[in-house]
């Protein structure tokens, strides 16, 4: 008999576990003894923050990121086939989205593998949810490019899928970039332009939504303040 793989959603930031993890997610955590993770470290302080009488000594966890070679994904998810139920973490919320834990569940369903995703929280949906933009058409579009003429290409792409599609555009930056990219969406991009940004979802005391048209985030003052080295999903419309 094979086992299950729960796709187990993790902290988008440090606050209470009451806030995110449902009562159910909480009892798989605690039946589950084998976890593929993107970060050990990370994965060990969620687990114990969402269950405190764990003894992390018990389970087994393996790291898994966007450096393993394919071939590597049998070997790691190997337990399923043993009959053991495994949980699949990412680093920050849901596991398999943008995250190379997607690989995993592709191997489980061709290997006939029950796989339950869980509740939890998805900065991508937050902030789409925050935005006040379309949220029936929209395309996550990860990390632009670094490469200035392919990122102004990817720009002027998504400026025409927003205006031919009505389509929401979400993305992500290196932390220390943030900024940076706001002047270059400022100075690229048609000043009509919307942008949300939302930061450090979840947590109660910094979190920010804050959605305007591009001529007013021109002459947003200190944004550092609030927004260099924060993690931050950004959203055009």
């Amino acid at each position: 008999m094979k086992g299950k793989l729960y796709l187990i959603p993790s902290a988008l930031s440090e606050v209470s576990s009451s806030h995110y993890i449902p009562p159910y997610n909480i009892e798989v955590i605690r039946s589950v003894k084998h976890f593929i993770v993107e970060n050990a470290r990370t994965a060990r302080r969620f687990l114990k923050f969402a269950l405190p009488e764990l003894n992390i000594s018990e389970l087994v966890i393996v790291e898994m990121d966007k450096h393993n070679p394919q071939e590597s994904v049998a070997e790691l998810a190997d337990p399923l086939l043993q009959g053991y139920s495994v949980g699949l973490l990412s680093e920050a919320g849901c596991p398999a989205v943008a995250d190379p834990g997607s690989r995993i569940v592709e191997w489980a369903h061709k290997k006939g593998v029950e796989v339950i995703p869980l509740v939890g929280p998805s900065s991508i949906l937050l902030a789409l949810m925050g935005s006040g933009f379309n949220g029936q058409r929209f395309a996550f579009k990860g990390y632009l490019p670094i490469d200035d003429r392919e990122r102004a290409s990817v720009l002027k792409e998504m400026e025409r899928r927003i205006s031919k599609e009505d389509e929401t555009q979400i993305f992500i930056e290196t932390p220390y970039r943030n900024v940076k990219l706001i002047e270059e969406l400022v100075r690229q991009l048609p000043s009509q332009l919307r942008l949300c940004v939302a930061v450090n979802l979840t947590d109660d005391k910094q979190q920010k939504v804050v959605t305007k048209s591009l001529t007013e985030w021109k002459k947003e003052k200190d944004l550092s303040d609030w927004l260099h080295k924060h993690p931050a999903i950004f959203l055009l419309f």
